[in-house]
């Protein structure tokens, strides 16, 4: 078993695929999970309802529905991590997953050591944040440290001024880290605008943000750009 599978952890695969969707079991079997298998996306709303799994694996391309409509209805009832597993390499479906609601995007073909990687990422951000994103009264990585209370950000415990909108980014991306933020989601829960929004300006505030808190901004250890799409805070 997996050094750091310590309880049991339910994984839901949903791909219509026979061939990856037992390698990934067989792969995750090894690994100490446990898991269910469903290979049309009203199997798996409906496994999703009964079992509430800690983890879904979703194949967008299934036979009887696509899978944004998959990420929908286990969203209505469920804040799990959705991994979503496709050949579909478009930024654009990438965008529109993450905007529903999925935590990652992993693209076909992909090595299945990646994906074992990312599940342990979204299980321990699940594990961490009670399913929730409750930061309670500090958050702590490396030399960074935000004090919630006093509303305070530290680095290498010295405090640094930020901006009531680089504090605002900056929560939202902690209480989210591991989780890719689109522009779209971003620009709205902190100016209350998604799409035709001005995406220069977040582009700007979160240079500025990188500037402080990061010790070399060409290679950042917290705020991840991933390319056409958001942003990331690194675990």
């Amino acid at each position: 078993m997996m050094e750091g599978v310590e309880k049991e952890v339910n994984v839901l695969i949903v791909e219509d695929d026979k061939y990856i969707s037992n390698f990934i079991c067989m792969s995750l079997k090894q690994e100490g999970y446990h898991y269910l298998k469903a290979d049309t996306g009203r199997e798996a709303i409906g496994l999703s309802y009964a079992n509430n799994p800690d983890v879904v694996i979703l194949d967008l391309g299934l036979p009887d529905m696509d899978g944004m409509e998959v990420i929908e209805h286990i969203r209505s009832n469920s804040d799990k991590p959705i991994i979503v597993v496709s050949a579909r390499q478009e930024e654009t479906e990438k965008i529109k997953a993450l905007d529903l609601g999925a935590d990652d995007y992993v693209v076909k073909p992909f090595h299945m050591g990646e994906l074992l990687a990312r599940i342990r990422v979204a299980i321990r951000k699940s594990e961490q944040n009670g399913g929730g994103n409750e930061l309670g009264e500090s958050f702590e990585c490396d030399y960074l440290r935000i004090d919630f209370v006093k509303r305070m950000v530290f680095i290498d415990d010295k405090e640094i001024h930020v901006t009531p909108i680089e504090y605002k980014l900056l929560t939202l991306l902690v209480s989210n880290r591991g989780k890719v933020l689109t522009h779209n989601y971003i620009q709205n829960k902190i100016w209350g605008y998604g799409e035709g929004g001005d995406p220069n300006s977040l582009r700007v505030f979160m240079a500025t943000l990188r500037r402080k808190i990061e010790k070399d901004t060409t290679n950042p250890r917290f705020i991840i750009t991933e390319v056409g799409v958001g942003y990331r805070f690194s675990e």
